[in-house]
C-alpha cells in the first residue's frame, strides 16, 4: 500500500502539468507564453513583498535578542504556574502568530528538549497546528495589495490564535493530565 502511494505521489505532479499543457494546446492556447508571464508576475511580487517581510524579520530578531521575550516569560510565571501551563511553551506562543518557520524551530526545540510524548512535546505539537501566523499572513498578503486598514483583520486573526492556544492547553491538559 505504502509503495503505491509513493508512486501516485511522484507521478501526480508531473500527470497535472502534461494534462494542463495537452488541454492548453487542444484549445489553442500559448501556453510557455503565459507561463513566463506567470514567472515575471511571480518574481514582481516576491520583490514588493522583501521590504515587509525583512522588516518582520528584522522585528522578531531584536524582540528575541533584546532579552523582552525572556522578561515577559518571567512577568508571566506567576500566573501561568496558577493555571498548570508550562512557561516553557510561551516563546512558541507569541512566535507562531509571527512566524511559522520561527515556531517550527520553537516547537523542534521543545520536541529535543522535552520528548515528543511528554506534556510539553504533546502541548507544543497541537499548538503548533491549532494556530495560525497572523501577523506574517497580514503583513505580506496585505502589504502585496496595499491595503493599509487592517485593524479588524488583525485582531480577529489574534483572537483565534488565543483561541486556539487555549484550546491546545485544555484538550492536552484534559488528555495527557
Amino acid at each position: 500500500m505504502i509503495d503505491m502511494i509513493s508512486v501516485i505521489s511522484m507521478i501526480a505532479i508531473p500527470l497535472f502539468v502534461l494534462i494542463v499543457l495537452v488541454v492548453g494546446t487542444f484549445k489553442k492556447i500559448p501556453t510557455y507564453d503565459l507561463f513566463v508571464e506567470g514567472g515575471k508576475e511571480g518574481l514582481s511580487m516576491a520583490i514588493s513583498l522583501l521590504p515587509y517581510l525583512l522588516g518582520m524579520l528584522v522585528s522578531i530578531s531584536i524582540f528575541r535578542s533584546s532579552g523582552a521575550l525572556d522578561f515577559l516569560i518571567n512577568l508571566l510565571k506567576p500566573l501561568l504556574d496558577i493555571v498548570r501551563v508550562p512557561s516553557e511553551i510561551v516563546p512558541l506562543a507569541l512566535t507562531k502568530p509571527i512566524s511559522g518557520t520561527a515556531a517550527l524551530a520553537v516547537t523542534s526545540d521543545l520536541l529535543k528538549s522535552f520528548g515528543p510524548d511528554s506534556f510539553i512535546g504533546r502541548l507544543a505539537s497541537t499548538m503548533q497546528g491549532s494556530t495560525d501566523t497572523t501577523l506574517y499572513i497580514i503583513t505580506i498578503y496585505f502589504g502585496s495589495v496595499g491595503i493599509k486598514k487592517m485593524g479588524d483583520a488583525l485582531k480577529v486573526g489574534l483572537l483565534t490564535d488565543l483561541i486556539g492556544i487555549i484550546t491546545a492547553i485544555t484538550i492536552i491538559t484534559i488528555l495527557f493530565s
